[in-house]
């Protein structure tokens, strides 16, 4: 059996989301995704909108995801040796470097094969802040 690793923040569920965790389950047979942390989020990126919680519910129930977890406090790498992924599959806009995934594996005794999944489309809704942004400009 082939599992796949996909992480992110998945604050506001979109269809890049949705395309990026279905092209991250046709790489193998189980596809466990990581949702990051609010206190790990805020220090990569910013405070999500919704909480953590919630976001590991709603990824959870996707139909490509078989199980979706938590990520961990501290070192991020720590969760290969708890999920022991044979593939980590990043987005289009994950600027993870895939030579330090493969590295942080082989420290945990891991050979993982790092994926790097196709963008959804030049679309409006392709991307948490453009959804803010257009929210914004739109009378609701």
């Amino acid at each position: 059996m082939i599992r796949v690793l996909a992480t992110g923040v998945f604050d506001i569920l979109h269809p890049g989301h949705v395309h990026f965790l279905t092209e991250a389950k046709k790489l193998g047979d189980e596809l466990v995704v990581v949702v990051a942390r609010d206190s790990v989020a805020q220090k990569m990126k910013r405070l999500p909108f919704i909480p953590e919680n919630i976001r590991v519910t709603m990824v959870g129930s996707l139909k490509p995801v078989d199980r979706a977890i938590l990520g961990v406090e501290g070192n991020i790498y720590d969760i290969l040796s708890e999920v022991r992924p044979d593939i980590v599959a990043l987005g289009y806009d994950q600027e993870f470097n895939p030579d330090e995934i493969v590295a942080e594996g082989k420290k945990r005794g891991l050979e993982l094969k790092v994926v790097k999944v196709s963008q959804y489309s030049e679309s409006e809704f392709n991307g948490t802040r453009k959804i803010i942004k257009l929210l914004k400009t739109r009378s609701l």
